[in-house]
């Protein structure tokens, strides 16, 4: 691919209180590979560290609670020993000359008990059940129904987002992504079907919409806007989510998320070029965007035309720890391999081989 096409690519800029050298960054993808308590690990040190040219690194989903636990082997950034984890990885990704922002997951109902240390029944915005199975240590089973949160536990949450942003700082960290897109607990609460609250948390778009605001707004609070952002994936039915307002909801989001003034918006694209438009017009700040599947080439057009100011890549940058320099240099890329994604030790994690180790 001839390097003029990507030259949008290695442009510097800021995304609030981030500046960074170029704007291909590294988008967050679970791994699976804490300990049994959430606590990230050297291993998880070393990986990161070892993609440090990316522009930011945003890390895996991160529960901010026990509750928000859903799968195995996740971490977290609640407790302790859990911050004192995430030390290790910052200061080896700073000792690298990387950024890093962790992004905190609450996975609601995709969740079953076997894979949390404290087997409590997931909760959610209502006890609707998600259809399919999750992965646990005894094989897959089906996800159970969930509890729905009242309305004093909803507040109680989004306590615990602004806590474990400030354990992620703590940590070292540069910023915190809210996790609100793929299913999860924040788009549980966007979506008709898995938000039948007749609270102030549920009903119309405005109440839809709530439970994200006050999030974000609590967070950015706690730990400055500028080192806040928040993901969406607008349209996206990944974890059996189904949105049939996409175009009443997300301008309604973004609209009121934007006097905020958070660091950046991080979009992941699902095809509707309409809406990504009305999108990028309503957004004031630095807008990342994740077109799933694209070329290189197509996501630096994205830049140059002003679609966004930064791109994400997920698989890219898991196969390729040197995928920056890869990329400058017109090198070919290493393969990634699915098996390895979730769970396992360095196979698959850092021992994908840089052009030096070729």
């Amino acid at each position: 691919m001839p390097t003029t096409s990507l030259n949008a690519l290695w442009q510097p800029t800021r995304a609030g209180d981030l500046r960074l050298p170029h704007r291909l960054v590294m988008a967050p993808m679970t791994r699976s590979r804490s300990t049994p308590q959430g606590v990230p690990t050297e291993l998880n040190a070393e990986y990161y560290a070892q993609r440090a040219s990316n522009a930011l690194i945003i890390s895996e989903g991160t529960q901010p609670s026990a509750e928000g636990q859903g799968y195995l082997l996740t971490p977290g950034v609640h407790t302790a020993e859990q911050v004192a984890g995430w030390r290790k990885v910052t200061d080896a990704v700073h000792a690298a000359g990387g950024r890093i922002v962790v992004q905190l997951m609450h996975a609601g109902r995709i969740a079953h008990p076997d894979n949390t240390p404290h087997g409590r029944q997931p909760v959610a915005p209502s006890p609707v059940r998600p259809a399919g199975t999750m992965f646990t240590a005894s094989g897959p089973q089906e996800m159970p129904r969930p509890r729905a949160l009242s309305t004093h536990e909803v507040g109680a949450t989004i306590e615990d987002y602004r806590r474990a942003a400030a354990g992620a700082v703590a940590a070292g960290a540069d910023g915190v992504e809210i996790h609100g897109a793929n299913g999860y607990l924040v788009h549980q609460f966007l979506s008709t079907h898995t938000n039948e609250r007749t609270d102030r948390y549920g009903g119309p778009v405005e109440g839809r919409i709530r439970f994200a605001v006050e999030v974000a707004a609590a967070v950015a609070d706690e730990i400055g806007a500028g080192r806040t952002a928040i993901r969406l994936s607008p349209g996206n039915p990944h974890n059996d989510i189904r949105e049939d307002d996409t175009h009443e909801l997300y301008p309604a989001l973004v609209h009121a998320l934007a006097p905020l003034d958070l660091a950046y918006l991080h979009l992941l694209h699902n095809g509707d070029e309409q809406l990504l438009h009305t999108l990028r017009s309503l957004w004031p700040g630095a807008l990342v965007l994740n077109r799933a599947g694209a070329d290189l080439a197509a996501r630096a057009r994205d830049i140059a035309d002003g679609r966004a100011d930064i791109v994400s890549v997920g698989a890219l940058a898991l196969a390729n720890p040197d995928l920056v320099e890869r990329v400058r240099s017109g090198a070919p890329l290493n393969t990634p391999d699915p098996a390895t994604f979730y769970g396992g030790g360095e196979t698959g994690y850092t021992d994908y081989p840089t052009r030096g180790d070729a």
